[in-house]
C-alpha cells in the first residue's frame, strides 16, 4: 500500500472519536453520579478514564503495527500465550460485545418508550420487548445481506457529535440552573478511591472502542510521527466533549439530582429545543443505536466466521448464504448471545457490571502482549512500525487501571464478577471439545 492510500493525521484522529464516542454519554453519567460521593470525583473519573483511553489506544496502535492481525484478537492471543487462552479471551470479548450491543439497545429503547407510550407504561418490560426488537430488526436486515457504507458511519459520527454540541448549547440557555454542588462532607481516601474505582466501571464503557486502533498501526502513513498526533487529538477531543456535556447535565439538571435521572439527554434537548425537543432528540438518538445495533451485528459474526476458518470453531460457522453472502450460522450465533442477555439481565447497570468486568480481562491480557511483542522481536528492521513513547509506563497504567476495575466490580458488585468469570473458565472445555472434533474430522 503507497502512502497516498494510507491514513493521515486527521483520518485516524476521525476514526479513533467515532471508535469512541457512542451511546453510553447519554446514559452513564446517571451511574457515574450515583457513584461518586462528590463533582470533583465525577468530573476526576470522567479525566483520568480519558488518560488510561490514551494510553490503551497507543498500546493498542504499537500492537498493531508490529502484529497486524485479521480475524479478532484470536492470532495475537496464541502467538504469545497459548491456544487455549487465545479461544478463550476471543470469545469472551465475543460475548462482551453481544452484552455491549444489548446494552446499548436498552439505552435506546429507554429513550424512545417515552415517546410512543404515556409514563404509566414506562416499565423495565416495555423497554426490554423494544430492545429485543431492535435486535430482532437487524438480525433480519443482516440476514438479507444489507450492509452500512463507511460514508454512512461517517454522517453517523458527525449526527452523534452534533448531538453533543446541541446538549452542551443547553448550558448558555437562559434558564433556572442548579450551581455544583460544593463538598459538603468529608470521606477518608479508602472511601474516595473505592468511589473512584465504582464510578471507572461506567466511564470505562464510555470511553470503550480505542481498543480498535490495532487495527490501523500498518495502515497509516509515517506511522511514527502520525500515529501519535491522530491518537492524541482525537482522546483530546472526546475528553473536551465528555467533560463539557457532563459539565452541562450537571448546571442543568444538578449533581444530586443526575443521579435519578431518566433520560438525561432529552432533558437537555428540552432546554435548547423546547417540549418537543426532547422528543426529536429521543428518536435521532434511537436512529444512531439502531444504526450501532446494525454495525455490531455486521461485524461480529466476521469474526465468529474467521475462527471457525481457523478451525477453532465448527466448521458450520464458517457457511455463507451464496446468494446475498450472509453469514447465517455466525449472525444467529451472536444475536441469540445478545437476547440471551437481554432476557436474563435486564437492567443496564447489571450488563455494565458484567461487560465491564470481562473487558478487564480482555482488555489487561491483550495490552500486555506489547512486552512479548518487543522482546520476541528485538533486533528486528522497525523502520515501519510505530513505537510509543514512555514505554513501559503507558501499557503499565493501562493495565494496572484495568486491574483496579475489575478489582472494583469484584468488591462491589461480586454476583456480576462470578458470573463473568464462570464464562471464562467455562470457554475451555469448550475448547477441549472443539479440538476433540477437529482431531476426529481430520482423521475421518
Amino acid at each position: 500500500m503507497n502512502d497516498r492510500s494510507k491514513l493521515g493525521v486527521f483520518d485516524l484522529t476521525m476514526i479513533v472519536v467515532s471508535l469512541v464516542v457512542g451511546m453510553g454519554i447519554f446514559k452513564t453519567p446517571v451511574n457515574v453520579a450515583a457513584s461518586a460521593k462528590t463533582p470533583g470525583i465525577f468530573f476526576s473519573g470522567w479525566i483520568l478514564g480519558g488518560l488510561i483511553a490514551l494510553c490503551g489506544a497507543l498500546t493498542y496502535a504499537e500492537i498493531g503495527s508490529r502484529y497486524p492481525i485479521t480475524g479478532g484478537y484470536y492470532k495475537i492471543f496464541s502467538y504469545c500465550y497459548h491456544p487455549s487462552l487465545a479461544f478463550m479471551i476471543n470469545c469472551l470479548i465475543l460475548i462482551s460485545n453481544a452484552a455491549s450491543t444489548s446494552a446499548v439497545a436498552l439505552i435506546g429503547a429507554e429513550y424512545i418508550s417515552q415517546v410512543l407510550f404515556p409514563a404509566s407504561l414506562h416499565t423495565g418490560t416495555i423497554i426490554e420487548v423494544i430492545a429485543i426488537g431492535t435486535i430482532i430488526l437487524f438480525f433480519l436486515v443482516n440476514l438479507m445481506g444489507l450492509k452500512m457504507s463507511s460514508r454512512a458511519q461517517n454522517i453517523l459520527t458527525v449526527v452523534k457529535i452534533g448531538m453533543i454540541l446541541l446538549l452542551i448549547l443547553a448550558v448558555f440557555v437562559p434558564a433556572p440552573v442548579h450551581p455544583v454542588s460544593p463538598i459538603i462532607h468529608t470521606y477518608s481516601w479508602t472511601t474516595y478511591i473505592r468511589s473512584l474505582g465504582i464510578c471507572l466501571i461506567a466511564i470505562s464503557f464510555s470511553y470503550g472502542g480505542y481498543q480498535q486502533t490495532i487495527n490501523f498501526g500498518g495502515e497509516v502513513s509515517h506511522p511514527k510521527k502520525f500515529i501519535p498526533k491522530a491518537i492524541f487529538y482525537g482522546i483530546a477531543i472526546i475528553i473536551l466533549l465528555y467533560l463539557a456535556i457532563n459539565f452541562a447535565y450537571i448546571r442543568v439538571i444538578g449533581f444530586d439530582q443526575l443521579k435519578n435521572t431518566r433520560s438525561i439527554a432529552a432533558v437537555l434537548a428540552s432546554r435548547v429545543l423546547g417540549p418537543a425537543g426532547g422528543k426529536v432528540f429521543a428518536v435521532l438518538l434511537f436512529l444512531s443505536v439502531l444504526a450501532y445495533v446494525n454495525v455490531l451485528l455486521m461485524s461480529n459474526p466476521t469474526v465468529i466466521y474467521a475462527m471457525s476458518q481457523e478451525k477453532i470453531l465448527p466448521s458450520f460457522f464458517s457457511y455463507r448464504e451464496p446468494r446475498t453472502g450472509a453469514l447465517v450460522p455466525a449472525l444467529i450465533c451472536f444475536s441469540s448471545i445478545c437476547i440471551l442477555t437481554l432476557l436474563f439481565t435486564q437492567k443496564f447497570e447489571q450488563i455494565l457490571n458484567w461487560v465491564i468486568f470481562m473487558d478487564s480481562i480482555g482488555m489487561a491480557t491483550s495490552a500486555a502482549t506489547i512486552f512479548i511483542l518487543r522482546s520476541r522481536m528485538t533486533g528486528q528492521d522497525s523502520s515501519g512500525i510505530y513505537t510509543m513513547r514512555f514505554y513501559p509506563f503507558m501499557p503499565l497504567i493501562f493495565i494496572g487501571a484495568y486491574i483496579f476495575v475489575a478489582i472494583s466490580i469484584i468488591l462491589n458488585y461480586p454476583q456480576a464478577s462470578g458470573y463473568g468469570f464462570l464464562i471464562f473458565c467455562g470457554f475451555y472445555p469448550l475448547y477441549l471439545l472443539t479440538r476433540y472434533l477437529n482431531a476426529r474430522r481430520i482423521k475421518n
